[in-house]
């Protein structure tokens, strides 16, 4: 009977089927490791702008959530949240006309000035109106001495507020008489420019609060064809302008 005969074991000249499966991990390895190395080399300068678009799109200030400030009456003032300054300067400061209208009315409560001033609100913010028989003589810019304590009243509130100012001159129609300034203009501009130096020495409202402006007779209150009428339209006005108005 025939023997079999034997394999001589070679099984081929291949490598080990478990050889290609190693070689097949090792790649993944190495592939994954690229990808790892790769993430960690970010740009710094776009990562810094990716991180501050997503800041501005989520309205994130550096240091935490941004806080939305919002007006308080305290003890007959105008104050802030905890933690804000005590007198921001922002022209967004939330402008909240009644609150304002109640401070000046409460400073001025004391004082029996009948029609002499009125306070009122409208788009430009809270206008005060002074008459000229309040604060001047006929035909002259210079503050009568009792005028300057309703001034000073009426400037401590603003001095306390953080809005623009805006000092406004008026007067009638008619040519100012007994007088160093030859025309309304003149006389105007110089009775706003005095009510805002006194402002701005002795009540110490920044300069950059404020500005004078003379008028004339182009924006009368009422006609100017009485005597009457002609009164109520020679003024000055304080106007505390809104963050909406245009300075």
């Amino acid at each position: 009977m025939a023997r079999k005969k034997k394999s001589d074991g070679g099984g081929g000249g291949g490598a080990p089927a478990w050889m290609s499966t190693y070689g097949d991990m090792v790649t993944l390895l190495l592939c994954f490791f690229v990808l790892l190395y790769s993430f960690s080399t970010i740009d710094a300068k776009k990562f810094e702008a990716i991180s501050v678009s997503l800041q501005n799109a989520f309205n994130i200030q550096p240091g935490g959530p941004s806080q939305t400030n919002s007006a308080s009456i305290k003890d007959g003032a105008l104050g802030e949240g905890p933690g804000d300054a005590p007198r921001p300067t922002d022209s967004t400061q939330t402008f909240n006309s009644n609150s304002v209208l109640a401070l000046v009315q409460n400073s001025l409560k004391d004082e029996d000035l009948g029609d002499e001033i009125t306070i009122a609100v409208n788009e430009r913010g809270v206008v005060i109106s002074l008459s000229e028989q309040l604060l001047f003589g006929e035909g002259t810019a210079k503050l009568q001495p009792e005028s300057l304590r309703i001034l000073y009243k009426i400037g401590s509130v603003l001095n306390s507020l953080p809005h623009q100012i805006s000092v406004e001159g008026h007067t009638d129609s008619g040519v100012p008489l007994r007088s160093i300034y030859i025309d309304n203009w003149g006389l105007s501009s110089a009775r706003a420019s005095r009510v805002t130096a006194y402002l701005n020495e002795s009540i110490k409202i920044p300069q950059d609060r404020l500005k004078a402006v003379g008028l004339g007779a182009s924006s009368p209150l009422v006609p100017n064809n009485s005597e009457e009428n002609m009164r109520l339209n020679r003024r000055v006005d304080i106007v505390i302008l809104s963050q909406h108005s245009v300075r």
